[in-house]
């Protein structure tokens, strides 16, 4: 377990914490956890999940401005927490497969990824769970809810003890996050 590890776990409860609150806080934390994982990922040959960390980073920017009415909405009001549309969700299982398949055959073709199905996927479905909380619809807790369990067991295979433990947290937060954003959606 390296100080790198330890130091990105506790900025990643802070992060999750402030997730479930969907206070302001949430994006710079987003921001300083991503650059941490960045670099936890592409030690641990995590690629395609330290790739997503460069995508969840620039997603933070487009997530203040989108949260705070800057962008997206006429009237400048913070966007509320809602309910992802029906009608997107056979593309929102499309996109994952495509990306499971997509980055798997990458870090296959790499051979590089001890684990190329796991990081696939928990990267495909972090790329569409960001897009969800950047608009902010609750569903993007079940999203978190697939992918943390999978970041638990890559983390824990490749010796990052620390991100590990707090990938179990993020599982607890993400039910937690179901009911209270659920409760608070328009």
């Amino acid at each position: 377990m390296s100080t790198l590890d330890i130091i990105g776990a506790i900025i990643g409860l802070a992060y999750v914490v402030s997730e479930y609150r969907a206070d302001r806080w949430f994006w710079p934390l987003c921001l300083l956890m991503s650059a941490f994982y960045i670099v936890i990922d592409f030690r641990s040959g995590l690629y395609a999940n330290g790739t997503i960390c460069c995508y969840n980073f620039a997603m933070s920017i487009y997530g203040i401005l989108v949260w705070r009415g800057i962008l997206g909405r006429k009237d400048r009001e913070e966007r509320p927490i809602g309910s992802c549309p029906r009608r997107y969700w056979p593309w929102i299982v499309l996109a994952v497969a495509a990306l499971t398949v997509m980055m798997h055959w990458v870090l296959a073709q790499l051979n590089e990824s001890p684990y190329p199905w796991l990081d696939g996927l928990s990267a495909a479905l972090s790329i569409v769970g960001m897009w969800m909380l950047t608009r902010k619809y609750w569903e993007q807790w079940i999203m978190w809810l697939i992918v943390n369990p999978i970041m638990t067991s890559l983390f824990w295979l490749t010796g990052n003890y620390a991100s590990a433990a707090l990938y179990v947290v993020f599982i607890v937060f993400c039910i937690l996050g179901i009911i209270r954003w659920k409760k608070l959606s328009v």
